[in-house]
C-alpha cells in the first residue's frame, strides 16, 4: 500500500503580497505599510496576508487589496510566485504577487491612514522587507510590457485625459523621457481614443483636448506602442 502524500508531505504556507500602483504629481507610486509584527517589524512592506480555506488567490488578493484601499472592482493581475527557500524567516512561505492600479483620489484615505500606509515613488523606495523589492520590480516589468501594447491611462488617470497627461504618465511608467511629437502620433494612430471636444486649461491658456478610451473592435488589430 502507497503511502498517503498529504499526510508525509509538510505543510507551507500560501500568501499574496499585492503592489498597488498609483499615479500623482507626475510619478508612479507604491502603496507600502510600516509591518506590524516580527520578523522585521517595522520596517517597510507590501500589502499581503495569508489565503484562507475557503479563498482562491485572487480572492486573498481582492480582500486585501479592499482592505487597505476600500475599492472593488479594478484592474489587477498575477504577476509571480516567489519560493525561495528563506524567503521568509518565520516559516515556509511562498507568496504570489499581484500588481494593481488604483486611482490614487479614490481610495479610502482613512484606512489608508489607520494601516499607516504611505505612497512612495517607485524611482525612490525605502529599505523592503524580505523579497518585497524584487516583487516590486517584477509587477513594475509587467506594468511595463502592458503599457507597451495597450492604452492604460484610464486606471491611472481617470476616464478623460490629455495626450500630455498620458505621455507623463508613460514617462513615469519606463522611468525615461519620451519624444512627444513621436508619442501623439504613435497613440491616435491606434484609433482607441475618442476626442470628447472638451479642453483642460490647465495645460495653457489655449487648453488641450481631452480623449477617454474606446476598446478596440479587433484587439488583434492592435500594434505595439513601445517594446
Amino acid at each position: 500500500m502507497h503511502a498517503d502524500p498529504y499526510k508525509i508531505h509538510s505543510r507551507h504556507y500560501v500568501a499574496v503580497d499585492c503592489v498597488i500602483f498609483g499615479y500623482e504629481d507626475e510619478m508612479l507610486k507604491v502603496l507600502l505599510y510600516p509591518r506590524g509584527f516580527e520578523p522585521s517589524e517595522g520596517n517597510w512592506s507590501l500589502l499581503g496576508g495569508f489565503v484562507d480555506e475557503d479563498e482562491t488567490l485572487g480572492d486573498a488578493a481582492r480582500r486585501v487589496l479592499y482592505n487597505i484601499t476600500g475599492l472593488r472592482n479594478i484592474y489587477q493581475e498575477q504577476v509571480h510566485a516567489f519560493s525561495a527557500l528563506k524567503r521568509d524567516p518565520a516559516a515556509r512561505v511562498m507568496s504570489v504577487t499581484y500588481y494593481a492600479l488604483i486611482r490614487i483620489r479614490q481610495q479610502d484615505n482613512d484606512l489608508v491612514r489607520e494601516h499607516g500606509a504611505k505612497w512612495w515613488p517607485v524611482a525612490d523606495l525605502p529599505q523592503l522587507i524580505f523579497d518585497h523589492y524584487d516583487m516590486i520590480m517584477h509587477s513594475l516589468l509587467r506594468l511595463q510590457q502592458k503599457a507597451g501594447v495597450e492604452i492604460i491611462g484610464r486606471e491611472l488617470l481617470g476616464d478623460t485625459f490629455t495626450i500630455t497627461n498620458l505621455k507623463k504618465l508613460y514617462e513615469a511608467i519606463f522611468q525615461r523621457e519620451i519624444d512627444a511629437g513621436n508619442f501623439r502620433k504613435k497613440i491616435l494612430s491606434l484609433g482607441v481614443l475618442q476626442n470628447t471636444g472638451r479642453k483642460d486649461k490647465h495645460e495653457s491658456k489655449k487648453g488641450a483636448y481631452l480623449y477617454r478610451y474606446v476598446p478596440p473592435d479587433n484587439l488583434l488589430n492592435i500594434v505595439p506602442i513601445y517594446k
